[in-house]
């Protein structure tokens, strides 16, 4: 048997993908566990990416006309009881204060005081709270479109917490609307659903498939909730951004009206959508391999890294003055509006070692360069998106003209990479027998790696979708879009009634 190649990552992906997974946050350098149950610590190179990720959905938002505002981390315990069933849905997972001081006790520990009138439940969604502003700001059809975005950052009491992806405090955007119409609601429910797409594949190089969420998965007190939904490498899905037409549910809880332009009183039609961290957690687990993280080039907080190679210290000061020359040269290059971010590695360190570190954050382009190259004019160059054996040396001025080109490069290899897996794992299944043997393990010693997206019919009742979830731990991700206009009926792979096409079936994050 040939030796395994040596990799940076332990376990492998195949052998234990949830380790797997922690592991390269961890050798990336990302994020890593705060003394507080379910919260992270984003660490530098962890954030960058976010901040990428931020700025490229922010101006996405504002070229469809929405502008930036924030809201109370606080809400008044009785604007969440106004919607029933969105208290309902959030009630186990909000964290709530009850008092706003401290006092020492009589062993002198300190203990709450100063018990507050009203609870307040730290932000774990803001549909009530901005609701409220709302209702003070529309007075008429003129006030409306509301059409704002909120960066901040939410609490959700989870209980089983996984960085990135699931996090008692994590990061996020809500966007928050008020229409006349309901026309204009359900317009700006799909527009922004297609933003999230759009930023997911060109940015992110993850591909995704739209669709609407059943009754049993809809954001607590929505009419429709629509989403994006992302294979990961272990074939399970990912719910990567979720876009929800309220209706008039929550303008009627916060009495948001408006004096229609016939005169007459109405409730406003509101909308929300957001993502958050989870994104990143969604780019490891869609790019990264065992040798750690690769980062997609439209997002990665640095382009290119030189390594300098000198062999003496005679040699180190020629060669660091050299590689400062090439960095700056690559520095005037645009890459989708911004410069190449460029960093020369200085650390003291073994040059294997400084190229592991490199590997590991995924950033997406190695240079090498030597007193051999710089006499000859070339740079070594190793594409992340490769293995270390495909590294190839080229003329520096051809490598500096062509980067921003080898960079789209890059992003669309990652791209046709993730969507090829995503086709490989994706069946149609009209059977139930060959359905439960798609989500069942066939090597329990690998039980992550197995399923994927299964295409199949279902009758739109709540048993059967009740039914694969509890004997599979599978769920209905998603209702195309184009279901019905597909014009495919079928048989329900539950039960065997009617079904008017196909839905989405996977086991999920």
């Amino acid at each position: 048997m040939a030796k395994a190649a040596k990799t940076a990552i332990e376990p492998i992906r195949e052998e234990n993908y949830p380790e797997w997974y922690q592991q390269v946050i961890k050798a990336a350098e990302m994020a890593e566990n705060s003394a507080v149950r379910g919260c992270m610590v984003i660490k530098p190179w962890g954030y960058a990416l976010w901040e990428n990720i931020r700025d490229g959905l922010d101006g996405m938002f504002k070229e469809t006309g929405h502008v930036n505002a924030y809201f109370p981390l606080f809400i008044p315990l009785s604007f969440l009881e106004k919607e029933a069933a969105h208290v309902d849905g959030f009630a186990k997972e909000c964290a709530v204060v009850t008092h706003h001081r401290l006092q020492a006790g009589p062993d002198g520990k300190l203990v709450p005081a100063g018990e507050l009138e009203e609870p307040l439940v730290v932000r774990p969604t803001s549909e009530t709270i901005i609701g409220a502003t709302y209702a003070k700001w529309v007075q008429s059809y003129r006030d409306l479109p509301i059409l704002i975005n909120q960066w901040a950052n939410v609490v959700r009491w989870e209980m089983r917490t996984r960085m990135f992806l699931r996090t008692t405090e994590f990061l996020w955007q809500e966007g928050h609307t008020a229409h006349e119409t309901s026309q204009e609601a359900w317009e700006e429910t799909l527009r922004m659903l297609e933003v999230y797409k759009t930023f997911a594949e060109t940015y992110m190089a993850m591909p995704v498939l739209t669709g609407e969420k059943t009754p049993g998965e809809r954001f607590p007190g929505a009419v429709n909730t629509f989403c994006i939904e992302a294979m990961m490498q272990d074939r399970k899905a990912l719910q990567a951004g979720t876009s929800h037409f309220l209706g008039q549910n929550f303008a009627k809880a916060s009495e948001i009206q408006f004096q229609s332009r016939e005169g007459t009183l109405e409730h406003a039609w509101t909308t929300s959508w957001g993502v958050s961290t989870r994104l990143i957690g969604g780019m490891i687990m869609t790019h990264a391999d065992d040798n750690g993280m690769i980062m997609p080039p439209r997002l990665a907080p640095s382009h290119v890294v030189i390594l300098p190679i000198a062999r003496t210290p005679e040699d180190e000061a020629t060669v660091l003055a050299h590689c400062d020359q090439i960095a700056a040269q690559l520095r005037t290059v645009q890459y989708h509006g911004r410069p190449l971010n460029v960093v020369v590695d200085r650390r003291d360190m073994n040059a294997g070692e400084k190229g592991w570190s490199w590997i590991k954050k995924g950033i997406p382009v190695i240079l090498e360069i030597g007193p051999r190259d710089i006499a000859a004019g070339t740079v070594f160059v190793f594409r992340r998106d490769r293995t270390r054996q495909d590294r190839y040396g080229q003329p520096a001025a051809e490598f500096i003209s062509t980067a921003a080109g080898l960079l789209d490069d890059i992003q669309k290899t990652l791209f046709d990479r993730a969507l090829a897996l995503r086709a490989a794992y994706t069946r149609d299944i009209d059977d139930w027998d060959q359905f439960v043997a798609f989500f069942t393990p066939v090597n329990k010693e690998q039980p992550e790696m197995h399923g994927g997206f299964a295409m199949s019919h279902w009758c739109d009742g709540a048993d059967c979708e009740k039914k694969v979830n509890e004997d599979l731990s599978v769920t209905i991700r998603c209702i195309p879009l184009d279901r019905g206009a597909k014009g495919q009926p079928g048989a329900c792979v539950v039960c065997g009634k009617p079904s008017t096409g196909r839905v989405v079936f996977a086991k999920a994050y």
